[in-house]
């Protein structure tokens, strides 16, 4: 088989992805988290009464199981808590705590800084094109991407 050509398409958005979060997990190191961790900090920091472990996992597009590590170290940090519902105690809820609240103003802090970078070195009207490429591009792949295919979290300190 063939390998994908540096010009093809899939090359030049799977090196541009790797690129990005190699550079944003730089990025987050200096603020003490790991690739990741930072997506589960913001979508916890969307929903101020927490979200069940399920609901986060469809938020992230990976499996409950994927996750776990990386609640234990955020939770171990003192960025979220857990707790369980009333009704179920099976059913675990999750929220930032006020020091993962801060910790992702600094998330958001680094990430608004690589995008100013990146929009820097398009024009506006191409800026726009790209971004709305991308997002048809999502679109079109999120269907026949299904949870058990999709990449772990990275979370990894090895």
């Amino acid at each position: 088989m063939k390998s994908p050509a540096p010009t093809s398409l899939g090359f030049q958005i799977t090196l541009a992805a790797r690129l990005y979060r190699t550079r944003l997990a730089r990025a987050l190191g200096e603020i003490g988290l790991f690739p990741g961790q930072e997506q589960v900090l913001r979508a916890l920091g969307t929903a101020p009464e927490g979200l069940r472990m399920g609901d986060l996992a469809r938020a992230l597009h990976v499996r409950p199981p994927t996750l776990t590590k990386t609640i234990q170290r955020l939770q171990s940090q003192a960025l979220i808590e857990r707790s369980t519902l009333k009704e179920d105690a099976r059913v675990v809820r999750l929220a930032l705590t006020e020091a993962g609240h801060e910790k992702l103003a600094l998330v958001v802090k680094a990430e608004d800084a690589l995008e100013v970078e990146l929009s820097g070195i398009f024009k506006s009207k191409a800026g726009a094109r790209l971004r709305k490429s991308l997002r048809r591009l999502s679109r079109h792949l999120a269907p026949a991407t299904p949870v058990e295919e999709d990449e772990p979290l990275d979370d990894s300190d090895e």
